[in-house]
């Protein structure tokens, strides 16, 4: 895309940020609190392009006229320096014209939506566990360092600190961009605690992210939901084991359910059920929306076997490759600690070139 297509495009840019703007000023939208968000959040996304547009145009015209300087220029010391600014804001305008141009690629309808995340130990027992609660963590660390919120819906522990299964929501800005490349099996490599030979084992973790959706997305009418309580099991006090507090909500023309016991009241474990029953559902529906087009190039869960794997966590070679994209990152502790755009942003820089190289081919 050449300089005049992008300003162009953006000058359509600034006219809906103006839009945006008186939007965002009636008192009434504070009381919308999905509009609210979609708004806010694409004026702020457009907020952030702007800014980087004009402070493109402005190193553009600082290095033009340097150039013209450098050709009236005789002084050598001069000369040395004004070509020391020249490769500077080359540099500069180079890294924001290929921001501008990512930022202005078709986004994921999905890249908006707040989401719901489930983690489950698939292949090798105990290990498989403890290494679904190291990546938990790892995913909160993240999300903490993101500014995004954490609601923890589901969660069931082992007795050795790991988790049977997981499943929270996370909202922000960008939640669904960044975390969707997490969907997949993870394989562990490493010597396990318990593991007095010190032989290496394998196990693997299963990670579903799904978008949240809204009812208007998936038609389901009431009669189509079957909706069963039963006497909450394990942990969580004298109230939630012995009254009728845990939720089952099926899906009846699918068959698909979900079941909540997390919470003491009733009420909220229901809420709960329809919101990762509700997720499931959109997933499954674009899925097949996605397979009908032959167009869905996601790497899913899958049954969890060790060989299905979108990426690997080599510990004893502080390794973690992700096998779709075949990049690497050398420090998996830092990663485990949170900073998952060690891995992440190489993908991401691999998705936009290839997304870019799409565009310019067009």
């Amino acid at each position: 895309m050449v300089p005049g297509d992008i300003a162009g495009y953006i000058e359509k840019l600034r006219v809906r940020s103006v839009e945006l703007e008186k939007e965002l000023a009636d008192p009434d939208i504070y009381s919308k609190t999905d509009v609210f968000r979609k708004v806010n959040q694409e004026h702020s996304k457009l907020s952030a392009l702007l800014e980087k547009f004009d402070r493109w145009v402005k190193s553009l015209g600082e290095l033009g006229e340097n150039r013209l300087m450098l050709n009236d220029e005789q002084d050598s010391e001069l000369r040395e320096l004004i070509e020391s600014d020249i490769s500077q804001l080359e540099t500069a305008c180079s890294a924001l014209e290929e921001e501008i141009q990512i930022s202005l690629l078709p986004p994921d309808p999905n890249d908006s939506k707040n989401i719901i995340v489930e983690i489950q130990p698939a292949a090798g027992g105990d290990e498989a566990a403890l290494f679904a609660s190291e990546l938990f963590r790892a995913y909160l660390y993240f999300a903490e360092n993101q500014g995004w919120k954490v609601e923890i819906l589901e969660q069931s522990d082992t007795d050795l600190g790991g988790i049977k299964n997981v499943s929270f929501s996370l909202s922000g800005c960008d939640v669904y961009s960044k975390m969707k490349y997490e969907s997949g099996v993870h394989r562990v490599q490493r010597v396990p605690s318990t593991e007095a030979g010190g032989r290496i084992h394998t196990s693997t973790v299963t990670v579903s992210v799904m978008p949240e959706a809204q009812e208007v997305e998936l038609d389901i009418k009431p009669e189509d939901l079957r909706f069963d309580v039963f006497r909450s099991s394990g942990p969580g006090g004298q109230c939630v084991n012995t009254t009728d507090s845990a939720v089952r909500v099926t899906h009846i023309p699918t068959g698909l359910s979900v079941a909540s016991q997390q919470e003491k009241s009733q009420h909220r474990n229901k809420e709960i059920a329809i919101r990762i029953l509700y997720a499931r559902l959109l997933e499954k529906k674009q899925s097949e929306e996605a397979a009908k087009q032959a167009a869905d190039k996601r790497s899913q869960v899958g049954t969890g076997d060790r060989s299905e794997r979108i990426r690997t966590y080599n510990f004893p070679q502080n390794r973690v490759t992700d096998h779709r994209f075949n990049v690497s990152s050398y420090d998996l502790p830092k990663l485990m600690q949170g900073e998952i755009d060690l891995i992440l942003n190489p993908i991401l820089k691999l998705v936009c070139e290839q997304q870019l190289e799409t565009l310019r081919n067009s």
